[in-house]
């Protein structure tokens, strides 16, 4: 595994019984994906598809994540892939659907799925449409379109995702119980519900703190007010999650903060992809900084807050006497911008900033539309 592996491309006629070119994509494949899938990495058995289906496929983690929305007796997953989704959903049912167009794909999870014991799933190397034509009635039907064209660009628009699911609506609804779709984190949520009004949950899964995907849960013929959770996965199991219907956003009164305090709140990105951002303040009894800045404050430390949390060292305008004082013998610094006219770059270019080291600044508009700096570190209780 810590081979390098240009060498041994260029050294491929001294292993004439070793097909080289395989056995070097699949130590870069193991190599590139040890953080997002740990435990199949260390399955020396297992086989890895090529670079695309990598990126494509879930991580370990949100597979895992996802397996905690579903149970049944019966599982359909019509964008099988790598398999990953598949494999840990899957364990929460007596019977699983692989489904899968591509042959190698289907290849390769038939030996994986033999290698993992993953008795329950039976393969077909159909199109999803072709599927549901067939079978008679599954419990949950998983769908994760693709989203990329015969180019190889990115698509976000749903209609423009492979399979059009839009299209499938009618023969999903017939065929399934119920529907687990995951999207870019792109993709506009009010779209989707406006398409999909059976939607029940709305799930934003962050991982680390960067937004990863969406997953729409539709219970056909159980029509209710829609419930959103914004969950961020991190290391050691732990996670922060936010759930909320959209009329306690829409009633959220929010107070906003005529000086700020000695915290400032940072939300991770899955509540500010749902949309929180009255909310988040009320429930935690916090100060947001303007309407359009989604920063919020507190003099009173406001422990388990979804998101970041600082300790304010100072802030000021952005007039030399005050840049002076607050960046005085700073010459790195992590530096943000939020409801800002400059970008990160350029900021940092005219501060002469490097990026890195304790300190955090955040650019942003407070109360009064004036621009300020603030200067803090990270609380204590989240270094």
């Amino acid at each position: 595994m810590t081979d390098d592996l240009n060498r041994l491309l260029l050294n491929a006629s001294k292993y004439p019984t070793i097909d080289v070119v395989w056995a070097v994509s699949q130590i870069e494949a193991r190599r590139r994906m040890q953080t997002k899938l740990p435990s199949w990495c260390a399955e020396k058995q297992l086989r890895f598809p090529v670079r695309l289906s990598l990126e494509q496929c879930s991580s370990e983690r949100t597979a895992l994540y996802k397996s905690e929305l579903c149970s049944g007796n019966t599982l359909a997953d019509l964008t099988g892939g790598f398999g990953v989704d598949c494999f840990y959903m899957g364990q929460a049912f007596r019977k699983v659907f692989y489904v899968e167009h591509n042959a190698k794909l289907c290849a390769l999870a038939r030996h994986n799925f033999s290698v993992l014991d993953f008795t329950v799933a039976e393969i077909f190397e159909t199109d999803a449409e072709a599927f549901l034509n067939t079978v008679d009635f599954v419990d949950m039907v998983y769908i994760d379109p693709a989203r990329r064209d015969v180019f190889g660009r990115k698509m976000v628009a749903l209609t423009d995702c492979m399979p059009d699911i839009t299209s499938m609506r009618t023969l999903l609804k017939q065929k399934s119980q119920r529907v687990l779709l995951k999207l870019s984190p792109m993709i506009d949520i009010a779209s989707v519900l406006r398409q999909f009004p059976e939607t029940n949950e709305v799930h934003i899964v962050a991982v680390d703190g960067e937004c990863k995907e969406l997953l729409f849960l539709i219970k056909w013929g159980e029509r209710q007010e829609v419930r959103f959770v914004a969950v961020d996965l991190q290391k050691q199991s732990r996670r922060h999650s936010f759930t909320f219907l959209p009329a306690e956003e829409q009633n959220a009164l929010c107070e906003y903060a005529e000086e700020i305090g000695l915290f400032l709140y940072e939300p991770n990105a899955a509540v500010l992809k749902s949309g929180a951002f009255r909310l988040v303040a009320q429930r935690f009894g916090l100060k947001k900084l303007h309407p359009n800045t989604h920063l919020y404050t507190s003099d009173i430390l406001k422990d388990g807050f979804p998101g970041r949390i600082f300790e304010v060292a100072t802030y000021g305008n952005f007039s030399k006497k005050s840049l002076n004082r607050m960046l005085e013998g700073v010459k790195q610094a992590n530096l943000s911008v939020r409801n800002f006219p400059e970008t990160v770059d350029s900021l940092s270019k005219r501060l002469k900033l490097k990026d890195g080291g304790n300190d955090y600044l955040f650019a942003c508009t407070i109360f009064n539309n004036e621009k300020v700096l603030i200067k803090c570190k990270r609380c204590a209780l989240q270094a």
